[in-house]
């Protein structure tokens, strides 16, 4: 009974999530464990900073990549246990590592890059596992953005033989999968549609503290400033044809303060910030239903953290009438733990020689097997 592991830490560098995913004879896909192993608050911000910094000393983040993989390495420990299983049990981990930076279109005339925090080695070294990791870099290596990668997997366990279905991720940032049915010809489509835990969340930690605006109980009392969303709309990254893929080098802290008048009451910047997530999920997937002269779709499935916020959804469900959401738990794969779960297929897929990308999604030449290898 083959058993991966994926570890994955997103943009909200909560904690690091840790899915355990069983693979029976008949190639069949089940969650069978998950944990999440918080960042220590100190850890966080240094990280934090880390993703913003212009400049980092050697020490700074050899430091913070071995600080981060013995807190991985306490999350594979932990779920483990309590699984009742041995480093022997798992045929390795797939190893996301810490988004530092993501620059598929390059920074200032230079190549595209993404960077991703992780030590493999080390991470070999204290579990005992067999690890794969630097996903992303051989799709970009192949002329793809190395983002999103989500949707391979979402096409894996969520493709219906004759419906068309989205998959919402709703992490720091928001990307879409558009999943044809199986008796189509068509490619699955997938990209980033823009910001939305990472804006929120921010928003909310400066002007309320806490972590995150819960149920979207602030934004749900304020009230959209139309002048503002404008202005955010204008954004270039929103009218992009994908593929396409963002990150915090974009949408961040001072990129909203760049739009505001000073004039605007912090909940109503709350309530527009939402309003812009569903927007510019709204406008990817007519993006997406353009490129691909789709109907609209049966289903969207949203998952990630965002998939909790009410207040969300409401915007989502009010501007796609005829589209149903439908929590990912209905098909046994809770929305907090896809992400994690993607990483332990992409592992599975690795150890057996097939291609881990959609190049219709990332814009790679093709197909490639992604991951390195590293032994314990």
């Amino acid at each position: 009974m083959p058993r991966f592991l994926g570890l994955m830490s997103g943009t909200s560098l909560d904690a690091i999530d840790a899915a355990l995913l069983h693979v029976d004879a008949s190639g069949r896909l089940s969650l069978e464990q998950t944990h999440a192993e918080p960042l220590p608050p100190p850890l966080r911000q240094r990280l934090l900073r880390l993703c913003q910094a212009d400049s980092v000393s050697f020490a700074e983040l050899a430091y913070l990549e071995n600080a981060f993989c013995h807190h991985q390495a306490s999350a594979v420990s932990r779920l483990l246990d309590s699984a009742g299983l041995t480093p022997g049990d798992i045929e390795a981990i797939g190893s996301h590592g810490q988004t530092v930076e993501h620059a598929p279109y390059g920074h200032a005339g230079g190549p595209a890059y993404t960077l991703q925090l992780d030590n493999p080695s080390l991470l070999a070294e204290l579990t005992g596992c067999t690890v794969v990791a630097d996903f992303r870099r051989r799709d970009l290596a192949a002329g793809g953005q190395a983002a999103p990668l989500a949707p391979a997997f979402h096409e894996a366990v969520f493709r219906h033989p004759s419906e068309w279905r989205l998959v919402l991720n709703l992490g720091g940032f928001a990307n879409l999968t558009l999943l044809p049915p199986l008796d189509s010809e068509l490619q699955v489509i997938g990209f980033d549609s823009g910001p939305a835990n990472a804006l929120l969340d921010a928003w909310h930690q400066r002007h309320r503290g806490g972590s995150f605006d819960a149920d979207g109980a602030w934004a749900a009392a304020g009230s959209v400033d139309e002048a503002l969303l404008e202005r955010l709309l204008g954004e270039p990254f929103f009218h992009r044809p994908p593929p396409r893929s963002t990150g915090r080098e974009v949408f961040h802290l001072a990129w909203l303060e760049s739009h505001l008048t000073g004039k605007e009451r912090p909940v109503d910047v709350q309530a527009t910030l939402a309003e812009l997530t569903a927007t510019s999920v709204v406008l990817g997937i007519e993006m997406a239903r353009e490129l691909s002269a789709a109907p609209p779709a049966s289903a969207l499935i949203p998952c990630g953290g965002g998939a909790h916020n009410r207040d969300l959804l409401g915007r989502l469900a009010r501007r796609l009438p005829d589209t149903a959401l439908m929590p990912s738990s209905d098909w046994g794969w809770p929305a907090d733990w896809l992400e994690a779960a993607a990483f332990a297929w992409l592992a599975w897929q690795r150890l057996a020689g097939r291609p881990g990308n959609l190049p219709s999604v990332t814009g790679a030449a093709g197909p490639r097997v992604l991951g390195g290898l590293y032994f314990p």
